[in-house]
């Protein structure tokens, strides 16, 4: 077997067994945040009526129906569900609709949603504003005890400065209310877009690779040395 064909398996294996480790832990997160709540989703809410035709519902979560996003979260409910604080909503962020209503949530950060680019209906207990402020949606009501944001916003359409923000070769998209991201075009990569041609993946791979071997050949030595001396 020659170097080269070593080296590619050897990346091949460790690029699986990372692709598979990221697979095992969203897999985790999607199951803590599920079952944050006791039951399932509430047959009288929103979440239920979206659900029906949509997804398919797992805790307090809808999952999509479709190939494509069988395993994405396309709706929670976390109403009455007593939370008084929320620091994330991880493996959330491809929801259309989400009720966090209901809650003693005194406060709630904006950056919670970045990334929440296909939330378009929201239900937060009615003393909150909406994320990104009333201007990132299409329509925001107070009803029974709940704040309503409908219709997210695509905040690079609100405003003609907004191309100014991006740098050259880059162009500006949506990521949650009230933020955007900049993405470079098509062959162009790096700092601020800056560089032309192909992203060097293999070459990336490849020393990422080389140093997970090297730094775990290391740790495997040093604890075989330990173990033989005890």
């Amino acid at each position: 077997m020659t170097p080269a064909v070593t080296a590619s398996t050897v990346y091949l294996c460790t690029a699986f067994i990372v692709l598979f480790n990221v697979y095992v832990d969203s897999q985790d997160t999607d199951a803590q945040l599920c079952k944050m709540c006791e039951g399932t989703v509430r047959q009288d809410s929103p979440v239920w009526d979206f659900c029906l035709t949509k997804g398919h519902i797992r805790g307090r979560c809808c999952f999509g129906n479709e190939t494509s996003n069988v395993d994405a979260i396309i709706g929670l409910d976390l109403a009455n569900c007593s939370i008084s604080h929320v620091e994330h909503l991880n493996n959330s962020s491809t929801a259309f609709i989400i009720d966090l209503s209901n809650n003693p949530i005194s406060n709630l950060s904006d950056f919670i949603f970045q990334s929440f680019s296909h939330l378009t209906h929201l239900l937060l207990p009615s003393k909150l504003e909406c994320p990104g402020g009333n201007a990132s949606w299409e329509k925001v009501e107070v009803k029974n005890n709940a704040r309503i944001c409908k219709g997210q916003k695509n905040i690079c359409n609100q405003t003609a400065q907004m191309s100014w923000d991006c740098p050259e070769n880059s162009f500006c998209s949506p990521y949650g209310p009230g933020f955007f991201e900049c993405i470079c075009l098509h062959n162009f990569y790096g700092y601020k877009c800056m560089r032309q041609g192909e992203f060097p993946i293999v070459k990336v791979l490849g020393i990422l690779t080389g140093s997970t071997v090297v730094v775990s050949s290391l740790l495997w030595f040093t604890q075989r040395r330990k173990a033989k001396n005890i």
